[in-house]
This record gives structure tokens, C-alpha cells and sequence, in this order.
């Protein structure tokens, strides 16, 4: 009896035993992370545009009293951007306009580099995917290439060109955008007959429209 009493308790502490010599591995498991979107930046880099500007040149009065009055003058212009985040992109400008006074009147062909700061929600608009109204500033420094007329004699024929815009996108759909935009110009002197010291300054209201892809 002792016997069989001896070796049931072997035979049932055997499993347990032969459980402990086994040696446990704590293997890590890697979760996958969660698929992140691409940002619209990515997705469309590049894009191209045109607009309509109306030029309201100020009015200045030089050292000597003459006092030239300005007015409002009709361009065009042609744009290409780099979007290098969702916030933050690169645009390059070709402006045909004409400056404008009652005195004096001169055609001007100017590039203006801008850098453009989108208030794009980053956050928001990877999970919704949308975002309909994007306002924007920005800065841009380039080159204006003068040209007079009858009357107007320009000595400068270039002249840097410094300007601060803001305005507000309709983005459609992600190729398509309205753009309405104000855009304040300061042109350095470019030396004309009619009055020393002219710094030609415009508030131009713009409107027009960018393709993506």
C-alpha cells in the first residue's frame, strides 16, 4: 500500500517538475503602427496660377512740394509655388502692371520671390482630409524691370521691389483653389524726369486661381 501510495505522489509531481526545467522565453511583440497619411504637401508639391491685380498707387509729394497724385491701374499677373509643408510654401510671381499717376505713367515687369505661410491645422486635416478656407501671409523681395513713355523718362531701368501680401484660399478640391489676396508693393526709386526721389508704393486687391498636382 505504502508502495502504490509512494508512486502516485512521484507520478504527480512529475508534470510539475518537468514544467520547471522547461525555460520560459519573453518574446516582445512589435504592434504595428497605425498607417499615417501622406500630408497634402506630398501629395500635391507643385502648382501653378494667374491673377487679376488692381494697383492703387499712393500718392507722394518729393522735397521740393511737387506732389504727384496716384491712381488705379489694371495687371496681370503668372505664379508657380513649391509647397514645402502644409504650412509653408514657396512662390514665384511674374507681375505686368502699370504705374500709375496723373503726372507720369511707366510699365513695369517684376518677379517677386514670396515666401507664404499657410494656416493650414495639420492635425485636423490629416484625419478629416478637408479644409475648405485657407488663409495666408507672407513676404517677397524681387526685381522690377521699368519701362517710360512719351512723357516719363526712366533712368533706373530696375529697380528691387520688396512686397507683403495676405488673403484667403478656396480649396475646392485638392487641385483646384480660388485665391483672393491683397498685396501691399514698394518699388525703390527708379530716377524719372518728372519728379527726384520717387519710391512707388500700391495696395493691389488680386483675385484669381491656382492648379495643383
Amino acid at each position: 500500500m505504502r508502495t502504490k501510495l509512494l508512486l502516485f505522489s512521484v507520478l504527480s509531481v512529475a508534470p510539475l517538475c518537468a514544467n520547471a526545467a522547461i525555460p520560459y522565453r519573453v518574446e516582445q511583440i512589435i504592434m504595428p503602427e497605425p498607417a499615417i497619411n501622406e500630408t497634402f504637401a506630398s501629395e500635391h508639391r507643385f502648382y501653378v496660377g494667374g491673377m487679376y491685380n488692381l494697383s492703387l498707387w499712393q500718392n507722394y509729394t518729393s522735397e521740393n512740394n511737387t506732389e504727384i497724385i496716384g491712381k488705379s491701374a489694371q495687371g496681370f499677373e503668372a505664379l508657380a509655388g513649391l509647397r514645402v509643408s502644409d504650412t509653408f510654401r514657396m512662390e514665384l510671381n511674374y507681375i505686368h502692371t502699370k504705374a500709375n499717376w496723373e503726372q507720369l505713367s511707366f510699365d513695369s515687369e517684376t518677379f517677386l520671390l514670396n515666401a507664404i505661410i499657410d494656416a493650414r491645422i495639420d492635425s485636423i486635416y490629416r484625419i478629416l482630409r478637408n479644409q475648405t478656407i485657407m488663409p495666408y501671409v507672407g513676404i517677397g523681395a524681387g526685381a522690377s524691370w521699368n519701362t517710360g513713355n512719351d512723357t516719363t523718362i526712366i533712368e533706373n531701368k530696375t529697380s528691387p521691389v520688396v512686397a507683403a501680401m495676405a488673403g484667403i484660399g478656396i480649396e475646392f478640391n485638392p487641385h483646384f483653389i480660388l485665391d483672393f489676396g491683397y498685396r501691399y508693393t514698394y518699388m525703390f526709386n527708379q530716377k524719372n524726369n518728372i519728379i527726384d526721389n520717387l519710391n512707388p508704393t500700391a495696395h493691389q486687391f488680386r483675385v484669381g486661381a491656382r492648379v495643383g498636382f
